[in-house]
């Protein structure tokens, strides 16, 4: 496959950026989409230019660090990691626009990487239980009921990635807020906590400059791993009901 990319280039958080263009040729439909990218780096590198800075980790669709804007959707034209996007995804001589998350709370580093370590602070504000466990507790030292597992366990799927923010027209956070919050909340171990800690995370959330949600929708639909658009409206309501509770002390 031979393609044109249109890259964006940006020295620092600083400076200006801008898209350049670069030809690529070679390119199996089997490669995922970095390996793709690392084909132009080397070509950058032997022709004496600066490669293409981007975030990767694991390859494998778990860590949430491949965080780019293909054609306009966050993570490209699959609902998956831009890691697991292939080339297949794509036809010889496409143009492809490569960008990073555009998101007030995710300033650029350089090229495509971004800063995400506001959602670092949303999670410490609240993200975790303090009580302390001790070593690992029997299996069923703690019933819980499959259905709550089963939802504890869909929100703990989100690997944050920011792609709900990068898809937001308001750049929230409600989506990942909302699957941090829950996954906690909806088990016994986190109950006592769960008023204290819808409140923190919200509020540090819009401390971090993130828009409002509107719940459009479209950060459901790009999330990789599938969060569901009801985990905003199930933390909404615990916000309330703790905001409310509050009110009343």
């Amino acid at each position: 496959m031979k393609l044109t990319l249109r890259v964006w280039r940006q020295k620092n958080a600083d400076a200006d950026g801008t898209m350049s263009t670069y030809e690529v040729d070679g390119i199996s439909p089997d490669m995922s989409f970095l390996e793709m990218l690392d084909v132009l780096n080397e070509q950058l590198i032997l022709s004496g230019e600066d490669p293409v800075a981007f975030d990767h980790d694991c390859r494998e669709g778990i860590c949430g660090a491949c965080s780019l804007v293909i054609n306009g959707d966050a993570h490209g034209p699959e609902r998956t990691t831009t890691c697991q996007l292939h080339m297949r995804s794509f036809r010889d001589g496409d143009t492809i626009d490569v960008e990073p998350w555009r998101a007030a709370a995710f300033p650029v580093v350089k090229d495509l990487v971004v800063d995400r370590s506001a959602f670092d602070r949303i999670i410490q504000a609240g993200g975790y239980i303090t009580a302390p466990t001790g070593s690992a507790p029997e299996a069923h030292a703690t019933p819980v009921p499959k259905p709550d597992a089963d939802l504890a366990f869909e929100h703990a799927e989100c690997i944050g990635c920011g792609a709900c923010v990068a898809a937001c027209p308001n750049g929230a956070a409600m989506l990942f807020t909302s699957a941090k919050v829950n996954h906690l909340n909806v088990l016994p171990q986190g109950a006592p906590e769960r008023e204290t800690r819808v409140l923190d995370m919200v509020a540090r959330m819009d401390d971090e400059g993130f828009g409002g949600c509107t719940l459009t929708g479209e950060c459901a639909t790009a999330c990789p791993k599938g969060i569901p658009l009801m985990s905003i409206t199930s933390m909404n309501k615990e916000w309330l009901r703790a905001t409310r509770k509050a009110a009343r002390r």
